[in-house]
């Protein structure tokens, strides 16, 4: 039996994300549903696709995992279907597999609704879900497709001498996670002494490996499990207290 995993922006205040799982258990009673996430910002595409991508491969093989954010939930709107990595990928064709897979060569399968057990959102995604589980590939399932929806992925911009990249999460304890990743400054920093600047606070000159390396309410810089730049504050709340927000610009200059 597969592991079927839930990333929306539901949130838990309402009734939708036990409608989702009761319309997906009333396929199959058995189903395991594990939840990423359904605290995603309403809309938020970007958000939703880091949380995906730095969990997802932590599940065994032939997991099959549900996107449903930014979903018009009663229309009929297109569904992409990926095999990736030895796991399934289901969501709407909104840009967001795009932001979850940084090169995707693998092939798009495109299903529109109509084309499924009902008319609503629920219904179809425990329809693909109940066709993924009975052995059914992709190809089986949808069209092969090429025109899908895209989004640019922000990359860090270098030089020989800096790196400049912007913040794209705030985590649940504000901490900064910037588009930096420790293979791309270990490549340019050479060795080099090096400095870490945002907003108009002094820069921080060196790596930590733990957050308590720094002593309580001090600043800190580290990489963190999934590799990236993370600026947090020792028992503190990075995002409010040094006021970084989403988007801003974190730069870093190494020595000549």
């Amino acid at each position: 039996m597969s592991i079927i995993t839930l990333t929306t922006d539901f949130g838990l205040k309402d009734y939708y994300v036990a409608a989702l799982k009761g319309t997906i258990l009333s396929k199959n009673r058995k189903a395991q549903i594990v939840d990423i996430s359904h605290e995603i910002n309403s809309f938020d595409i970007v958000q939703a696709a880091f949380v995906l991508k730095n969990a997802y491969d932590n599940f065994p093989k032939g997991s099959i995992h549900i996107l449903c954010v930014n979903n018009y939930h009663e229309t009929l709107s297109p569904y992409l279907i990926i095999e990736k990595d030895g796991h399934y990928f289901v969501g709407p064709d909104n840009g967001i597999f795009t932001l979850v897979f940084e090169d995707l060569q693998t092939p798009v399968y495109k299903i529109e609704a109509e084309n499924l057990v009902g008319v609503k959102f629920k219904s179809c995604i425990a329809d693909l879900i109940f066709k993924i589980e009975a052995g059914m590939k992709p190809e089986q399932i949808g069209l092969s497709t090429n025109s899908f929806l895209q989004r640019i992925h922000m990359n860090p911009v270098t030089s020989e001498t800096h790196i400049r990249g912007v913040i794209i999460h705030v985590d649940n304890y504000e901490n900064v996670m910037v588009n930096i990743k420790k293979d791309l400054f270990d490549k340019l920093r050479k060795g080099r002494n090096f400095s870490i600047f945002f907003k108009r606070f002094d820069p921080i000159k060196r790596i930590s490996e733990h957050y308590h390396d720094v002593p309580i309410g001090d600043t800190l810089c580290l990489f963190n499990s999934s590799g990236y730049l993370e600026i947090a504050i020792n028992m503190g709340k990075a995002s409010s207290l040094l006021g970084l927000k989403i988007d801003e610009s974190i730069q870093i200059d190494f020595e000549i």
